[in-house]
């Protein structure tokens, strides 16, 4: 059974690093990642996947419109049983503690470590399964 990753960012070039990242566990259908420009547009995702099972949102903060830590609340009010990481360029405190108290459960700093990712995603396939 396939698991699905919603990635949420704006900028294009964030799905060719991940699609690049991950190739051999999405070539061989480890899980799929689906790729979103916008909170507005992951909200909608988040609410219409259902199969393959959503297992992990990472999302931008810092995007146009709708910032990642506004959407925060409203994807754990549609999505509780969804674990979500927030990915920033900025890691200090202030920023942490207001991912977690809107209901992240983690915070990655860019440039991503895509081994404690890799790490992130394992754990969740293992839970899922």
């Amino acid at each position: 059974m396939s698991m699905y990753i919603l990635v949420v960012d704006d900028e294009p070039d964030v799905e060719f690093l991940f699609r690049q990242q991950f190739r051999r566990d999405l070539r061989a259908g480890r899980f799929q990642m689906e790729f979103v420009p916008s909170a507005v547009a992951a909200l909608q995702r988040a609410v219409e996947v259902r199969e393959p099972p959503l297992i992990l949102i990472l999302s931008d903060i810092n995007m146009p419109g709708m910032s990642g830590l506004e959407m925060l609340p409203k994807l754990r009010a549609e999505r509780p049983d969804v674990p979500v990481i927030m990915i920033t360029a900025y890691s200090d405190a202030e920023t942490r503690r207001k991912a977690i108290e809107r209901g992240a459960v983690g915070l990655l700093t860019k440039p991503i470590d895509f081994v404690l990712l890799r790490e992130e995603i394992d754990t969740r396939l293992g839970q899922a399964a």
